[in-house]
């Protein structure tokens, strides 16, 4: 059951008309599964050849937040925490892996993970997330059509 998951035009992350951004493409798995696949270009690096943290930070960040994304109910979440753990350093320029996996949820808080993999499945960092419902006063005012949120075209 694998099924693409909408994008926006600006977002850092998928925004497919960001010219700086990531423009990741997202797809559930299962339910409470996500994954996503990419290769990361060397204007994202920190050190030569290594991906910059604050950018595998970011590509964990949407994983976890996307997990509880499905296609009955979707969850507009926004981010209280995320704890981090980077085993192992994340290559520019190789395929790379992502899951994200919906832990615990309640009202008005959720719980999720995410892992990258590299090209032999080794897990290079990983992350536990705190979501919380975004305030309903921002989604009042966010206007999904303008940003541009939809399923678009491989």
């Amino acid at each position: 059951m694998r099924s693409k998951q909408p994008n926006s035009r600006s977002c850092f992350v998928c925004g497919v008309s960001n010219p700086i951004g990531l423009q990741l493409k997202f797809y559930s798995i299962g339910p409470g599964e996500v994954t996503a696949e990419y290769i990361v270009p060397e204007q994202y690096q920190g050190y030569p050849g290594v991906v910059h943290g604050g950018i595998v930070a970011a590509m964990l960040d949407e994983i976890c937040m996307r997990a509880h994304m499905n296609e009955t109910s979707p969850r507009y979440l926004v981010t209280a925490r995320l704890d981090v753990r980077y085993r192992q350093n994340v290559p520019v320029g190789k395929p790379l892996r992502m899951e994200g996996k919906a832990n615990k949820s309640k009202t008005r808080a959720a719980t999720a993970s995410g892992r990258i993999y590299g090209p032999d499945g080794i897990v290079l960092a990983e992350a536990e997330a705190l979501l919380v419902e975004a305030p309903k006063e921002m989604l009042d005012m966010v206007d999904l059509e303008a940003l541009g949120w939809k399923v678009y075209n491989d």
